[in-house]
């Protein structure tokens, strides 16, 4: 009965201004119902547990503590350490130079929330039925009607809301281990900060699922300031309905340990980097895993206006708040490195760094990934390329190369691995694990394997040299090798039709292993291949529709 009453009090208080204004306005419901149900309170103070006053072993003696970094939509282009970027990131170029790299490295998904699954599982995420990313209906309704100006429309299937999970439900299963539980089984403080996107309901939340502490945002996102705060620069982008309705929907806010929503006390980049460091303070005398999942630079596009000052040589305001949002991150790792050092904690951290995917098209940028093609939300490699730099000083050389392919599914068994013996033996047994050591190329015990990719009808795999994407809508096939066309710029899927046969049995036999999703995709958007959302409509222009 309560839940009707806040449900039906929001609706008046939109329906107050008139018909006009509810259907000018309705995608701010859910906004509206979560500020009535749970408002948002003022900053408060973060108290980490503190860990033991000394430490029982030397650092060196003692289990390494390990700092997973994964930022929100950063395209490959967007560091600078891979020769572009629209400003220089050097203290995440550190992390490669002082460690190792992948040559090869892939998000497990083209979207968020799967990928993160993969990270925190070691398993494709359509084992356990999380096949899209998790959204509200009314998120993928507002993209149906507002969705992709152009000759291709997006398609809302309005069919398959009811009887559709909840939300809040809408997550990792508790039955599923997390790394997070491993490690805690091994004797690791298991800390997460920023983002998780995993499942709201209790049971499915950090706290539930093998962390300790944690402060972040459970949704797949929000602001960094509030929209008029003094010192925020924001970039608005018209065109896009995520854009629209983040800024409608996902305040400025933080929780603690699942309790009530409350305001950071300064821009959300910079406040997660401070927590970080608290955390790392408190717990400097035993061995501890950090999940730092920062939002940047997903949408708001939002700067402290410190930053964007100082970039005036970018003239264009959207691409000068995307590149001050860069500084932000890149200032969170050098803040964490920092840390670390004066610690004397250093010499003896793992810290992992990644994207969840590539660049996101509707920001309406061109190079966000270049050189690959394509963009968040397609199997181009634009769309599932990551960085993956691996720094730890006692165990990894300056300036290593690991040549296989790897992809998020690797961070699980990388890290347990790391971890120990005791971490080693708490994975699981009684499944199967898709996750690869890829510290272990040095002990020649790595093989090579296929990766896959799935949303819907929309499918692809990486065989050797070798990439097929398959296609729904339109209905078409994608044939690279990626040795000779590591760009994608050649498709032989009509000169190959063997090489295809071989790639499409194999995505067939995957795919036929796997549940049916827990929930369905309701929403089916195109998204073109080689521009922007900005860019003007082309004839014979190449797109997918990506299912969500």
């Amino acid at each position: 009965m309560h839940r009707r009453w806040i449900w039906l009090a929001a609706a008046a208080a939109v329906a107050v201004a008139g018909t006009a204004a509810w259907q000018r306005y309705w995608y701010h419901l859910p906004g509206i119902v979560a500020a009535i149900r749970d408002p948002v309170q003022p900053n408060q103070p973060v108290l980490w547990e503190k860990g033991p006053a000394t430490a029982a072993l030397p650092v060196g003696e003692r289990l390494p503590n390990i700092i997973l970094i994964v930022t929100d939509d950063m395209g490959i282009n967007d560091i600078s350490a891979f020769g572009g970027g629209i400003v220089p990131t050097p203290a995440i170029d550190s992390l490669k130079a002082e460690g190792a790299s992948v040559d090869a490295f892939y998000a497990a998904n083209a979207t968020c929330s799967p990928s993160r699954a993969a990270m925190m599982t070691g398993r494709y995420p359509t084992r356990f039925g999380f096949e899209f990313t998790a959204v509200p209906p009314i998120f993928a309704e507002n993209i149906g009607h507002g969705g992709q100006l152009g000759p291709h429309r997006p398609i809302f299937h309005a069919d398959r809301v009811e009887g559709i999970m909840p939300y809040k439900d809408m997550g990792v299963p508790a039955s599923e281990v997390m790394i997070s539980e491993v490690l805690q089984q091994a004797g690791y403080r298991t800390l997460h900060i920023g983002k998780w996107h995993l499942g709201e309901a209790k049971g499915l939340r950090p706290e539930d699922q093998g962390f300790d502490e944690s402060l972040g945002i459970m949704a797949g996102g929000g602001l960094f300031l509030p929209e008029g705060a003094p010192d925020v620069v924001n970039a608005k982008l018209p065109w896009d309905p995520i854009d629209r309705f983040i800024w409608a929907n996902l305040p400025f806010a933080v929780q603690w340990n699942g309790g009530k929503r409350f305001a950071p006390n300064q821009y959300l980049t910079d406040y997660f980097t401070e927590q970080a460091v608290n955390a790392i303070e408190a717990n400097k005398n035993r061995p501890f895993f950090l999940y730092l999942a920062h939002t940047a630079p997903h949408t708001p596009l939002q700067a402290l206006k410190s930053d964007y000052d100082k970039l005036g040589h970018i003239k264009d305001e959207r691409d000068r708040v995307y590149a001050a949002m860069l500084v932000a991150l890149d200032r969170s790792v050098a803040t964490i490195k920092a840390k670390l050092k004066a610690d004397g904690l250093d010499n003896n951290t793992l810290i992992l760094f990644t994207s969840d995917n590539g660049g996101a098209w509707y920001v309406g940028m061109d190079d966000l990934n270049k050189p690959y093609r394509g963009w968040k939300a397609t199997f181009f490699e634009g769309g599932i390329r990551a960085p993956l730099f691996l720094r730890w000083p006692a165990r990894i050389a300056p300036d290593s190369r690991i040549g296989s392919t790897g992809s998020h599914l690797d961070l699980y068994a990388t890290i347990a691995h790391a971890a120990g013996e005791k971490a080693m033996a708490a994975m699981p047994s009684d499944r199967p694990m898709d996750s690869l050591n890829l510290l272990a190329p040095a002990d020649g015990t790595m093989a090579p394997r296929a990766l896959f990719w799935r949303s819907g009808d929309y499918r692809a795999v990486r065989d050797g040299d070798w990439k097929l994407q398959i296609s729904a809508r339109p209905n078409r096939v994608w044939l690279h090798n990626l040795v000779d066309d590591p760009t994608e710029q050649h498709d032989l899927s009509a000169t190959m039709p063997q090489k295809v046969a071989e790639l499409r049995a194999k995505v067939d036999a995957q795919a036929a292993q796997m549940p049916k999703p827990l929930w369905p995709a309701l929403i089916e958007g195109p998204v073109r291949i080689d521009v922007p959302m900005t860019a003007p409509w082309k004839e014979g222009q190449e797109l997918i529709y990506w299912s969500n």
